[in-house]
This record gives structure tokens, C-alpha cells and sequence, in this order.
């Protein structure tokens, strides 16, 4: 690979003088070189993918909720997905994500799981290309781009240019500072120890471990071997190393998480890892069949990373319900994990890609909802006749909802510090209101309604058949309201939104029936007549208001223009 800028001063007089007269290398001002080029690349990387991740976010999310449980369909989404969003951890995420929401199982999952190391190969092939020299233009034109330009895409589409030289001039600068190693026997007697498939994949699995990212390990051997430090099979060694080493990147991320989740990793990390021991003593094979088809030492790794995870998914994909199995024996379900009240989707993985993050906590927005629907459907019951224990088990569900109100917050809050388009902002904002809302309904039910029902029990209130009536009718409408609100705001299903405004007329009507239905019995000389008429119209009035926080919930799957109407 050529030098990062031809006939730039600093940088070659950099490289001359990593190399003192008798021999010695300069070991601080190569290493400094070394991992300041690899700082910039790495910097470029993460321009590029949060570019890529912003520009796609939208259409990522379309094409996961459209991802079928077929795991040959599933293989294609997961390399597409990830040759996107450039991290199989994330992907992993997503997958957890389905399974846990029902969407997949974990032997469907597994074809997307084993596609996503397909979709990382393209980082290979993208930093293969020699344009170093021309990097810090690409910086210049990416750097004008997103500085001139007034429209936030084509901010982001000047940064993901920008991102793209930094990777380039990153990769340059390394292999500038490496020139001098060329000639320095301790490092060429050291690299050629990588000869050894072993100690290859070693080495690069413990470098990919510790600064956590697999294309960062792919292109300091690329850069390794544009410098012809290494031989091709040495860098196939370390390549597999990479793939070893990014599994171990998955379990990390997995600790403390839920069963799910450590079942995903554990099936990327044992997909990984056997699919190289497979392919160990082919490294001669895969050799030279990436030598058969031309291009340049660089280029041929990148190839043989491709061949490498594109061969390990044709062959696995038959094996996936196995694996699966063989997953569930290691990790089994934890029989009381369902009963733990924290979030399920909530992963912080997923934060530098906010069009995903916001399905994540609309999902377990979703959670709390199904929580809150439940305290609605068991309330009218506690209150008529249920006793202080079934009192206090609706309290206690709201306690739950509190819990996941704090988590989604916060979590919402993350998304907000990152990098937000027009639209992901508005839904940020959409969806801290409905988290909101829903947790008021719930501190409507567990105060208000819970108190209510308490008091009956105390002054042994006993509720009329006609009462009972008036009641259930009412309640129904409001249950009937809530459930469509939820269908709109986890769906952005308009309709649905708009059938709960247009319910407001019959809830008006009905409170107005229940008011002179109480007012009729006002005048019946019948026992605890007025604590009765209390009763239900704090009863009514209390249902009234969840309507209208369903109303406001259903809100934000309308267009802006018509909220005001709904």
C-alpha cells in the first residue's frame, strides 16, 4: 500500500526516521504513528457506519419488519443488515429482539445470525481499494459537503464521504509507519511465528477482543500485508483470529442480559469458532484459490474473508435446527426470568443506530402497555366485589409499570443524545409523551380506582345489578379505547387512531346516561344511596380521563395536521 499522502512531508519523514542509522527502530515515534493511524481509521469507520446507519435507518426498519422466519430469507437480511449497519453485535441485538417478542424462534434466528458475518466481509473489501493518496481529498469533499449544505442528509451523506478518507489517510498513516519494520529482524523473525495457524489466530482474536471491533483487526493485516510483512496464509490466520475474536466481543455484551440474548451470542460465538477450526487445515486450499483469482496480496485477503464466512453459511444453514438444539442444552430457559420486571428490549447496542433503538422502546413500550391494559380488565371486577389482596395485586402490577416507565425514559433519553434525523426526533418526542401518558393511566388506576375500591370494601357498599350495568358498558368502551391506542402507536396505525377519536361522542353520551341514571336513583329511599352515587360517578369520571389519555396516546400515529382534530 502506497503512503498516505505522495510526498507528503511530515508523513515521510516520519517513516525515514522510525529507522536510526545502526538498525534500531524509533520505537515511540512508530508506535505513536502506528496508533494514531489506526485511531483515524477507526474514527473514519465510525463516521462511515453512523452515516450509513442514519441514511438507512428508516429503510432497515421496514425491511426487519417485513424479515420472515424462512432462515435462508433470514441469511440475506442479516448480510444485507449488517453490511449496512457494519456490526453483527448490533444484528445480534435485533435478532434477540425478535425472539424474545415471539416473532422467531432461536433455530429460525440463527440464519440471519450466521448472515450477519457475511454482511461484516464488505468492510474487507472496501479498505482492499489502494486510494490512499487521494484520502485527505475524499476528506475535503466529505468535509465540504456536510459543512455547506443546509439539509441534514446531505450532511450526512458529506460525512459518510468524509468518514470514508479518514478510514483511507488512517490506514496510509500505518503503513507508512510500518515500512521501517520491513527490514527490522525482531518484528519479521515475530511475524513469521504467524506462519503458525495457531499462534495467528491468537493473536488476532486477542487484538479483536480488546479493542472490540473485527474490521479494525481486518485492516491492520491488510495494511500488514500491502507492506508484504506477512504472507498470505499468515493473514488468513489472523482473519479467522478476527472472526474468533468478535464472538468474544458477543459474549461480553451478553452478560447479565436475558437468557435470549446469551443463546444468540452463544450461537454466533460456537458458529464462529467451529466454522474456523473447520477451516484450519484448508488455510493451503483457501490459499490458493484466492491466489487463482488475481489482485494483489490486500485484495486476496479480502477475498479469502469473503470465501471464508460465505462457504461457513452455505455449509451451517443445514445445521441451524442442531445448533439451536445444542445452544438450548448448554443455556437452558431460566424457569423465573419471565418474572423479572426489567426491560427486555432495551439493549445499548443499539443506541448508535436511533431509527432501531425507537422500535426497541416501542416494543417495551408495549410491554408496560400489556401491564396497564390488565390493570384495566381486572379492575371493574376488584372493584364490585374483589377483595384488599385483589386490590393489592393490581397495585402491585403498577408498580411494575413504574419500573419499566423509569427504564424506557431513560433509554429514550440515550437516544436523545445521539444524532437524530427530523423525523427520529419528532418520534423521540412522540414516544417520551405516550410513555408518559400510559404510566398516568396507570397512576389512575392504582390511586384513584385501587382507593375506590378500598373504601367500598370498608363501608360494605354493596353494587347494583343496574349500577353493575351502567358500569360495565362504560368500562368496556374505555378498555375497547385503550386497546385501540396501543394499536396505533405500536403499529402507527392511523385508523385505529382515528376510531378512538371518533369514540368520544359515544363516551360523552354514556357518562351523560350514567349521570342520570345515579341522579334517578338519588331519589330511591334505598340504603347508602349517596355513598353509591359517589361511587359511580367518581367511578365514571375516573374512566373518563384513561380515555383521554388513550386519545392522547392514539395521537401520534396521526399526521401532525390532524392531532388537533383527534
Amino acid at each position: 500500500m502506497t503512503g498516505a499522502v505522495i510526498g507528503s512531508p511530515m508523513v515521510i519523514a516520519a517513516a525515514e526516521s522510525a529507522t536510526v542509522s545502526d538498525g534500531d527502530i524509533d520505537t515511540v515515534l512508530l508506535l505513536v504513528t502506528l496508533t494514531g493511524g489506526l485511531a483515524i481509521f477507526l474514527l473514519g469507520l465510525d463516521r462511515l457506519t453512523e452515516s450509513l446507519r442514519l441514511i438507512a435507518g428508516t429503510r432497515l426498519r421496514a425491511v426487519l419488519r417485513r424479515l420472515t422466519a424462512n432462515k435462508y430469507l433470514g441469511a440475506i437480511t442479516g448480510a444485507g443488515v449488517t453490511a449496512i449497519i457494519q456490526s453483527s453485535s448490533v444484528t445480534t441485538v435485533l435478532v434477540v429482539g425478535f425472539i424474545t417478542s415471539g416473532l422467531m424462534t432461536l433455530s429460525q434466528s440463527i440464519g440471519v445470525i450466521m448472515g450477519a458475518n457475511v454482511g461484516t466481509t464488505i468492510t474487507a473489501q472496501i479498505i482492499a481499494f489502494d486510494v490512499s493518496r487521494w484520502a485527505l481529498g475524499i476528506v475535503a469533499a466529505g468535509f465540504g459537503v456536510s459543512f455547506f449544505s443546509k439539509r441534514d442528509d446531505r450532511q450526512t451523506w458529506g460525512a459518510l464521504v468524509m468518514g470514508l478518507g479518514l478510514v483511507f489517510f488512517g490506514m496510509g498513516l500505518m503503513a507508512d509507519a510500518m515500512q521501517p519494520l520491513r527490514t527490522y529482524d525482531p518484528f519479521i523473525d515475530f511475524m513469521a511465528r504467524m506462519e503458525n495457524p495457531i499462534l495467528g489466530i491468537g493473536a488476532a482474536a486477542a487484538f479483536t477482543a480488546l479493542v472490540q471491533s473485527s474490521s479494525a483487526t481486518t485492516g491492520v493485516v491488510i495494511v500488514l500485508a500491502g507492506q508484504g510483512l506477512i504472507t498470505l496464509e499468515a493473514g488468513i490466520a489472523l482473519i479467522f483470529g478476527a472472526n474468533v475474536g468478535t464472538s468474544v466481543t458477543a459474549q461480553l455484551a451478553a452478560l447479565g442480559k436475558p437468557r435470549e440474548a446469551q443463546q444468540a451470542a452463544m450461537v454466533h460465538t460456537l458458529f464462529n469458532v467451529i466454522g474456523v477450526v473447520i477451516w484450519i487445515p484448508l488455510i493451503g486450499f483457501l490459499t490458493s484459490t484466492v491466489e487463482g483469482a488475481g489482485g494483489g496480496l490486500a485484495r486476496q485477503l479480502a477475498n479469502a474473508h469473503t470465501v471464508f464466512n460465505v462457504a461457513n453459511l452455505v455449509i451451517f444453514i443445514w445445521f441451524a435446527d442442531a445448533l439451536a438444539r445444542l445452544v438450548e442444552r448448554l443455556l437452558p430457559p431460566r424457569p423465573d426470568e419471565d418474572r423479572r420486571v426489567r426491560a427486555r428490549y432495551l439493549d445499548r447496542e443499539l443506541l448508535r443506530t436511533p431509527p432501531l433503538a425507537l422500535d426497541r422502546a416501542r416494543l417495551e413500550l408495549l410491554r408496560a402497555a400489556d401491564r396497564v391494559r390488565t390493570m384495566l380488565t381486572r379492575i371493574l371486577p376488584a372493584l364490585m366485589d374483589g377483595t384488599r389482596s385483589d386490590l393489592s395485586d393490581i397495585e402491585a402490577l403498577d408498580d411494575e409499570v413504574d419500573d419499566l416507565h423509569g427504564q424506557i425514559i431513560s433509554y429514550l433519553g440515550a437516544i436523545g443524545q445521539t444524532k437524530l434525523s427530523e423525523d427520529s426526533s419528532d418520534e423521540l418526542v412522540g414516544l417520551m409523551e405516550a410513555t408518559n401518558d400510559l404510566e398516568a393511566i396507570g397512576d389512575i388506576i392504582e390511586t384513584n380506582l385501587v382507593q375506590l375500591g378500598l373504601q367500598r370494601v370498608e363501608q360494605g357498599l354493596i353494587i347494583s345489578d343496574e349500577t353493575r350495568d351502567v358500569l360495565g358498558a362504560f368500562h368496556s368502551e374505555v378498555e375497547t379505547a385503550l386497546g385501540l391506542a396501543m394499536m396505533a402507536l405500536t403499529q402507527k396505525n392511523a385508523t385505529a387512531a382515528r376510531k378512538v377519536g371518533k369514540m368520544k361522542d359515544q363516551i360523552n353520551s354514556m357518562e351523560r346516561e350514567a349521570s342520570q341514571h345515579q341522579a334517578e336513583r338519588l331519589v330511591i329511599d334505598a340504603p347508602n344511596r349517596i355513598a353509591n352515587y359517589r361511587f359511580e360517578i367518581d367511578v365514571i369520571a375516573h374512566l373518563k380521563r384513561i380515555y383521554y389519555f388513550s386519545k392522547r396516546l392514539a395521537r401520534m400515529a396521526v399526521p401532525e395536521s390532524e392531532r388537533a382534530k383527534l
